[in-house]
């Protein structure tokens, strides 16, 4: 498990469990490993109640299982929960997607194209932690735009199962260099104005997982519900 500092104005229960969030994200704790709360305990720095209120939190949106008396794991992939962000991220991602077709400007576009920049470089130079959050930024950006970053808090929020996936997709290279072409050709309808297009190119692009289901189920089928 990878350990940063904790911060000045962070409680033990929050840097708990955004530590705990950050390596159940990036597959530093792979799906299906045990964790126990005196280990966490230590290795945070801090007492074990505040890790077992992160586990239980983290129980309760189904990345961690809680087995009393017998210690945690972090919950195998389970693509009935993916669908489940995915209809709620369709939902939200390609309203907000043609609202910026409405009201981008110039300035806008530039921040977009430099995101765009980086996401092919991260790309090229297989540095898929990079891309991710190139990825992220991306999409985060759209809802900044469109004035709706309530919005993107209530999807990051739910999106930690998704999450894991797309970093696991990217870690194995299996449609890498299809994020950036998604994201091109969504810029380009956006550029345009065209906010169909856009709202068609979202809802593809959202919905590759479905196309990419199997393959990662043969790399992967032990991290897998």
């Amino acid at each position: 498990m990878k350990v940063r500092e904790k911060m000045k104005r962070e409680t033990s229960r929050e840097y708990a469990l955004s530590v705990l969030k950050d390596n159940i994200i990036n597959l530093d704790l792979k799906p299906g490993t045990l964790v126990s709360e005196n280990t966490m305990a230590l290795e945070l720095g801090i007492s074990r109640t505040p890790v077992r209120e992160a586990l239980s939190e983290l129980a309760n949106i189904g990345i961690v299982e809680v087995f009393p008396q017998r210690g945690s794991r972090i919950s195998l992939i389970d693509y009935d929960m993916i669908d489940e962000t995915y209809f709620m991220r369709n939902l939200l991602e390609c309203g907000v997607v043609k609202e910026v077709c409405r009201v981008i400007n110039e300035a806008n576009i530039a921040e977009l194209e430099e995101n765009l920049r980086l996401q092919n470089q991260y790309c090229m130079n297989n540095n898929p932690e990079g891309l991710f959050e190139a990825d992220n930024d991306f999409h985060k950006m759209l809802f900044q735009i469109a004035k709706k970053l309530k919005c993107y808090d209530v999807v990051r929020s739910f999106s930690i199962h998704f999450d894991r996936l797309r970093l696991l997709k990217v870690s194995a290279s299996v449609g890498a260099n299809k994020i950036v072409e998604d994201h091109r050709a969504i810029l380009e309808a956006v550029k345009e104005r065209d906010g169909d297009k856009a709202v068609t190119l979202m809802r593809q692009h959202l919905k590759q997982y479905e196309q990419e289901r199997q393959e990662l189920l043969n790399k992967f089928p032990e991290y897998f519900k």
